[in-house]
C-alpha cells in the first residue's frame, strides 16, 4: 500500500493537473464545496417558501422539493447529462453537469433543513417581531432566519459530508473525481484492487469522519450556548 501511495499520490490528489484537467481528490472537494455553496441560497429561498403563509408560494415549492427528494440522484445526473442536451441542444461537460445536479439535489434537502430550523424556533419570536411593527418578510429576515441559520450549522456540515459521498456518482458520466482516478490506478496496477480501493475508502472515511466530528462539536457548542447559565437559575441546597 505504501508503494502505491508513493507512486500515485500526486495523481490521486490532483489527477493530470497541471498537464491536464484538475481531477482526483481536489476535484471532489471543489465539486462538493461548490455544490453546497451554490445550493445554500437556493435552499434558503426554498425553505422560506416552505414556511410561507401564502399558498401560492408554498405549494409550488413544496411540489418541487418533494419531486426532487423522491428522485434518486443518479436519475437527476442522467437527466442533466443525457435528457436536457437532447431537448435544449446544449451539451455540458461532466463537471458542469454534476455540479448542476448536486445543486438541485442539495437545494431540496437544504430547504427541509431550513424549514426545520425555522419551525424549531419558539412561535413567540415571530409574534414579538410582528408586534413591534415589522412586516412578515422583515421579521423573518431580521429576527427568525438569523437564529435558525445558527441552529442549522451542524446539519449543514452533515449535508456537506453527504455531498462529498455523492460526488462519486460523477464516475458514471466520466468525471475524473477521486473514485474515477482510483479506478484508473487499479487498471494500471491491475492485481492490487484491495489496496487501491482500500486507500479510496480510507480517504472517504477520513474526510467524512472528520467533518462528522466537526458537526458534533458544533452541536455541543451550540447546545452549551443555548443552555441557561447556572448563575441565572435557582440554586438548590
Amino acid at each position: 500500500m505504501l508503494e502505491l501511495i508513493d507512486t500515485y499520490w500526486l495523481y490521486f490528489l490532483v489527477g493530470q493537473y497541471p498537464n491536464g484537467p484538475l481531477g482526483g481528490l481536489a476535484l471532489t472537494l471543489l465539486l462538493a464545496a461548490g455544490a453546497l455553496l451554490l445550493a445554500l441560497p437556493l435552499g434558503v429561498l426554498f425553505g422560506l417558501a416552505r414556511v410561507s403563509p401564502w399558498r401560492s408560494v408554498r405549494w409550488p415549492v413544496t411540489a418541487i422539493v418533494f419531486v426532487v427528494r423522491g428522485t434518486p440522484l443518479l436519475m437527476v445526473v442522467f437527466w442533466a447529462y443525457f435528457f436536457l442536451p437532447s431537448v435544449t441542444g446544449v451539451k455540458t461537460d461532466q463537471f458542469t453537469t454534476m455540479l448542476v445536479a448536486l445543486v438541485v439535489f442539495n437545494a431540496a434537502y437544504l430547504a427541509e433543513i431550513v424549514r426545520a430550523g425555522i419551525r424549531g424556533l419558539p412561535r413567540g419570536q415571530m409574534e414579538c417581531a410582528r408586534a413591534l411593527g415589522l412586516s412578515y418578510p422583515r421579521a423573518m429576515r431580521r429576527v427568525v432566519l438569523p437564529q435558525a441559520l445558527r441552529n442549522m450549522l451542524p446539519s449543514l456540515v452533515n449535508q456537506f459530508v453527504v455531498t462529498i459521498k455523492e460526488t462519486s456518482l460523477g464516475y458514471i458520466i466520466g468525471l475524473t473525481e477521486v473514485a474515477f482516478i482510483a479506478t484508473q490506478i487499479n487498471t494500471q496496477v491491475f492485481i492490487r484492487p484491495a489496496e487501491v480501493f482500500g486507500i479510496l475508502g480510507l480517504t472517504y472515511f477520513v474526510l467524512c469522519f472528520g467533518l462528522s466530528r466537526l458537526a458534533y462539536a458544533l452541536e455541543r457548542r451550540l447546545a452549551r450556548r443555548a443552555a441557561p447559565s447556572p448563575s441565572s437559575g435557582l440554586r438548590t441546597t
